[in-house]
């Protein structure tokens, strides 16, 4: 089954090369997105394991992971996208701030993994015609984020984001279910 899965990962990024004039076919295998919510779990247990080592003193802005089904049933797809890239960016500018703290290697692989993984996301969801990240206009803070302190926490809220509002949005991609009565 891991093969299968670097198969089909190895074929995203084939398909999403820059340059390529071909228009991406959608990924609307939900296996996908497991195979990224499984290497968040493996760098917040690397980051849970290094406690005092690995922290660092400063807040993380991440996104909100609760989920209101009400709410989210009521927004339009766009709405849908712009809260779940909005989280992608957080996510990835909070990670992103760990690579200059000089990290084990174990722990700045998995920064970079994380890094990584987020930025094949973004490729699905553009492969499934979803909006991509527009910055807030109003210089007023995201009602959607919240503050974390622990670099494990952080972790944690990626994993949560993943398995929650990114699966959500994945899982009701139009073009999914286009041609599917």
């Amino acid at each position: 089954a891991v093969h299968g899965l670097f198969a089909l990962l190895l074929m995203v990024l084939e398909w999403t090369r820059p340059g390529l004039s071909s228009p991406l076919r959608p990924i609307c295998d939900l296996r996908v997105l497991d195979h990224f919510i499984k290497e968040a779990w493996d760098a917040e247990a690397a980051m849970r394991a290094c406690k005092d080592a690995c922290s660092i003193a400063t807040n993380f802005t991440a996104p909100l992971t609760r989920v209101d089904f009400d709410v989210w049933e009521a927004m339009n797809i766009e709405e849908q996208a712009q809260e779940v890239q909005s989280g992608l960016h957080v996510l990835n500018e909070a990670i992103s701030s760990l690579q200059a703290s000089n990290q084990t290697d174990v722990l700045q692989s998995h920064i970079d993994a994380s890094i990584s993984n987020i930025a094949s996301i973004r490729q699905v969801l553009r492969s499934l015609s979803i909006p991509e990240y527009v910055p807030p206009t109003s210089g007023g803070e995201d009602k959607e984020m919240q503050k974390v302190s622990s670099v494990s926490e952080l972790f944690q809220v990626h994993i949560n984001f993943l398995r929650g509002k990114v699966r959500l949005l994945l899982a009701n991609a139009p073009v999914c279910h286009q041609g599917v009565s």
